[in-house]
């Protein structure tokens, strides 16, 4: 009889005994492949106390461009909810909130991450660099918050970059844009260094100099967008040229920054990923080559083509896909089999979770965009509070490696499911009333909502935007409270 160590076996037709343990060969496979697996931790340790100081004070700015932005999303919000709307000017007031609104709450809050993230990713080397280009993007970012009570500010509604032609507001963008410049030179002249094994720190790092290459790239097409495009024209149509290639370009940085987060809070958060760090490192290669693709497209069409706008939007839409996809089952996968969770944890997996189903949800909306009404709002939302939702799980788990608070509690805990709850509703509400018809950028009389539906669409809208503020004011609240209580006891 078979002891409890034995294999069990069965009598074969010629009756003799036959294992079912699987051939040795097989068994020593199946044992590589989960040693593969073990090893793909995603992590990265962090640097030395220098760099830590600056990773801290881009997280700060970070999160001080988030307050600000949550400021003016209050007046966007009832500027376009019925009955409140009735109370809030619209017009030019409205667009001049939504214009400083995007721009802190994305465009600032993302420089700022990424800034977070590269110098987690550089050597000791010229920490100076580092300092400056910190400053010099929190100065562009202090004057732009401050263009609207400079003067008059004319909002221009051009995508991926609104703004106000008001001079203190182009010197801030001026200003911001060679911070940004300097953080991405530092990525390149001060790398940490890689090794050879391809583990799953070596995975990270690859993904974070990838995003990297693809800022590089983006301002490259920012030069050259201003090389070639007339000056003469009118402010919207000059703006919305001027940023129309650029801003494809680095979205690109965003999303390989957001696969980056997701590798990272997912073996954080207990999850791990079902993929090697060579899979890893080759779905980021994935995402960068897709960028090259973009001088092509300067070379063959000029800035003012009506080819160069959709061949641009062609690549954001199909280019960025075919690394998506593998990710997000990968991670669906690893949430399904979610080991158990702890204090500390949950926050993490909250922030992942969210994440992805915004970031599909806005992905899935992009499919039903027709013409210019507030779909194209609801899919840009999605997409881009998804990878807000995992940078802001990612600052919870870095908060105490910079030597603050582990970041625990309830409000931690719901902190990411109301705010991308709230998100989702705001989505929803507009997708419901884009389907009707409702325009995008216009608030309060202008928005001539004319049925039930349309009202209810967006007051839905406007619920789910006031919850995703409260929840974005209570990511500001955890993160100042780790950090000034930490503080306080020092």
């Amino acid at each position: 009889m078979a002891t409890a160590g034995d294999p069990v076996r069965r009598i074969g037709a010629a009756g003799s005994p036959v294992s079912n343990a699987p051939p040795a060969g097989s068994a020593r496979t199946f044992e590589r492949a989960a040693e593969v697996l073990r090893a793909a931790r995603f992590d990265i340790p962090v640097p030395a106390a220098g760099q830590r100081a600056i990773a801290t004070g881009w997280l700060l700015l970070g999160v001080a461009a988030l307050v600000g932005a949550g400021v003016f999303s209050i007046l966007l919000v009832l500027a376009r909810t019925p009955f409140f709307a009735g109370f809030v000017p619209a017009g030019d007031f409205f667009r001049v909130a939504l214009v400083v609104h995007v721009d802190l709450s994305v465009l600032v809050w993302f420089v700022s991450m990424a800034g977070v993230l590269w110098t987690l990713d550089t050597s000791p080397r010229l920490v100076g660099l580092g300092w400056l280009a910190l400053g010099v993007t929190g100065a562009g970012t202090a004057l732009m918050a401050a263009a609207p009570f400079t003067g008059a500010a004319t909002p221009v509604m051009s995508n991926y970059v609104p703004v106000l032609d008001n001079p203190t507001f182009l010197a801030g963008l001026i200003v911001l844009g060679g911070g940004f410049t300097l953080l991405t030179l530092r990525s390149f002249v001060a790398p940490a260094r890689m090794s050879l094994t391809l583990d799953g720190t070596d995975a990270l790092r690859f993904g974070l100099k990838a995003a990297a290459v693809s800022s590089a790239l983006a301002l490259m097409a920012l030069v050259w967008s201003l090389v070639e495009v007339p000056r003469e024209l009118d402010a919207l149509t000059y703006y919305e040229l001027l940023f129309w290639g650029p801003g494809h370009v680095v979205q690109f940085t965003w999303t390989l920054l957001m696969l980056v987060a997701w590798a990272w809070l997912a073996t954080l958060a207990n999850s791990p990923l079902p993929l090697s760090s060579r899979v890893v490192a080759l779905i980021y290669a994935i995402g960068l080559v897709s960028v090259f693709v973009a001088p092509l497209i300067y070379l063959n069409w000029t800035v003012v083509s009506v080819e160069h706008r959709r061949m641009m939007t062609w690549l954001m839409r199909f280019g960025g896909g075919l690394a998506i996809l593998p990710m997000v089952l990968a991670l669906a996968v690893a949430l399904v089999r979610q080991r158990s969770t702890t204090p500390t944890t949950r926050p993490l997996r909250a922030a992942l979770v969210a994440s992805l189903l915004l970031f599909s949800a806005g992905g899935l909306i992009g499919f039903l965009i027709k013409g210019s009404d507030v779909r194209i709002p609801a899919h840009y939302h999605g997409s881009i509070v998804g990878v807000t939702l995992a940078l802001m799980g990612l600052a919870y788990a870095l908060l105490p490696r910079l030597g603050f608070r582990e970041v625990e509690g309830r409000i931690a805990d719901w902190q990411p499911w109301l705010y991308g709850g709230g998100q989702l509703l705001h989505i929803l509400g507009l997708l419901w009333s884009g389907g009707y018809g409702v325009q995008r950028k216009v608030a309060g009389a202008e928005q001539t909502l004319r049925s039930t539906q349309e009202v209810l669409g967006m007051g839905l809208m406007g619920l789910g935007g006031l919850l995703a503020i409260a929840g974005g004011m209570f990511f500001v609240w955890v993160v100042l409270d780790s950090v000034l209580r930490t503080r306080a006891a020092r």
